[in-house]
């Protein structure tokens, strides 16, 4: 006996009842016309689109071209990637605790203070220099980073972000 003809309107059963629901009457539009080829040859296809369009920077438009031609970025930006850079090297610090002997915990301590205090100084230049305050960072707690770094050494899971 063959299994009962599907009828192609009714949802894969292999799919949640959920996610069909949420499948929009634009969605199924545009998944129709890409099954039908209608997105084939459009320029650009398989490449990133060319985002540099700077219509909503309104007067800031010019100075946005020059920094982004020059490879450069706005200060607060600038100063964002060195908080991600220390804040890269107090995570490789934290993975290679627990390998650490006494002697090297010492050392370990004294590194991660001095990287917290640097984080919070190029956190307080981002603050400084961002346009808003939604891209202030907070900054780091020095005893809740050692406390971190104890748990690293005891090879816990260490809490935090």
């Amino acid at each position: 006996m063959s299994p009962p003809e599907r009828n192609p309107e009714l949802p894969d059963p292999l799919r949640s009842s959920r996610e069909f629901v949420r499948e929009t009457l634009i969605e199924r539009q545009i998944r129709e016309a890409s099954e039908q080829g209608a997105f084939n040859d459009l320029p650009h296809q398989g490449q990133r689109l060319p985002l540099e369009d700077d219509s909503a920077a309104g007067e800031w438009a010019l100075a946005h071209r020059m920094l982004r031609n020059s490879g450069a970025a706005p200060p607060w930006i600038e100063s964002d990637k060195a908080v991600r850079a220390l804040l890269d090297e107090r995570d490789r610090l934290l993975a290679r605790a627990h390998s650490l002997g006494e002697r090297g915990r010492a050392r370990a301590r004294v590194e991660l203070t001095r990287i917290v205090e640097d984080v919070n100084r190029a956190i307080e230049r981002v603050n400084a220099e961002a346009p808003t305050d939604r891209q202030h960072r907070r900054q780091l707690d020095v005893a809740a980073e050692l406390d971190r770094l104890e748990a690293a050494f005891a090879g816990r899971e260490s809490p935090g972000p």
